[in-house]
């Protein structure tokens, strides 16, 4: 069993045992029919992947990664907020006519800043700091700029990132305010383990771990049953992830930089429907 697969397990039979219900309150989440969209959560959880053992992807069902890291290229690469950039129609529900979804994501990523050292922005940031102050403990990016919030089109759920190098090693913290843990919660885990993985590549050094904490990590009443059926499943070993190891510019790498050798999740046709 993958590492990806037991964390998972582990945190929706943790919900699903001793979580708590939000039946009692109105909600503001609700499915395409109006139905409110209610919960059973658990709050503040923390998962631990170290990068350097395995690539934490689920096998217990297909997590389609490829389109997982073409968001976030969109967000980390094109700093974009306009669906017409993505790959996928992953954000269509919260796009606007033109496209937009307001200053949100890439958006906040692509904003410019003045520091002593010049004009950045929080990407290119980071990449400055971990090749010329890798010993620095602010190395951080934040989505969650509140005089913007009320032009985002959703507020962010994935919105702060914290990286610290030890020796040669690149570790990082993901916060999270908000786990759709069916819908969301190993897409996100995907996403950001590539993310360490390229950040350190073209730093000179090694992915370690990446942390992963969940203010409010939740299952929506209508994936219960869904969820219920995925724990049941064989899970198999992870496979193995690879980099394109000529790559050492953050903006050269695509969706085809990388690969995974042996995977093999298990068959699963269950629909998800998603709350919004």
């Amino acid at each position: 069993m993958s590492q990806a697969d037991a964390l998972f397990i582990r945190t929706c039979r943790e919900i699903l045992d001793t979580g708590v219900w939000d039946t009692d309150q109105n909600v503001r989440p609700h499915w395409d029919d109006g139905t409110p969209a209610h919960t059973i959560k658990k709050f503040g959880i923390v998962n631990r992947y170290n990068l350097q053992e395995e690539f934490p992807i689920l096998t217990l069902r297909r997590t389609y990664w490829k389109t997982a890291v073409d968001e976030l290229l969109w967000i980390w690469q094109k700093k974009s907020n306009n669906v017409h950039d993505l790959n996928a129609h992953i954000w269509d529900q919260w796009a606007d006519e033109t496209g937009s979804i307001g200053k949100a994501y890439g958006y906040q990523l692509g904003i410019k800043h003045v520091y002593p050292e010049g004009e950045m922005d929080q990407v290119d940031r980071v990449l400055y700091d971990l090749k010329h102050n890798p010993a620095s403990r602010r190395i951080m990016t934040n989505l969650y700029n509140f005089q913007d919030l009320h032009e985002m089109h959703l507020y962010p759920c994935a919105y702060s990132m914290t990286f610290n190098v030890s020796g040669n090693t690149l570790n990082a913290i993901l916060n999270q305010r908000s786990q759709d843990m069916l819908a969301a919660n190993n897409w996100n885990v995907v996403q950001y383990a590539v993310l360490v993985h390229m950040f350190a590549q073209v730093s000179g050094l090694q992915a370690g771990e990446l942390v992963h904490v969940i203010a409010d990590a939740h299952i929506y009443d209508r994936h219960v049953p869904i969820i219920e059926k995925m724990l049941t499943q064989t899970p198999t070993p992870a496979p193995r992830f690879h980099i394109d190891p000529s790559v050492t510019d953050f903006y050269a790498f695509t969706r085809d930089s990388f690969s995974l050798e042996g995977y093999t999740p298990a068959p699963f046709e269950d629909q998800i429907p998603i709350a919004i």
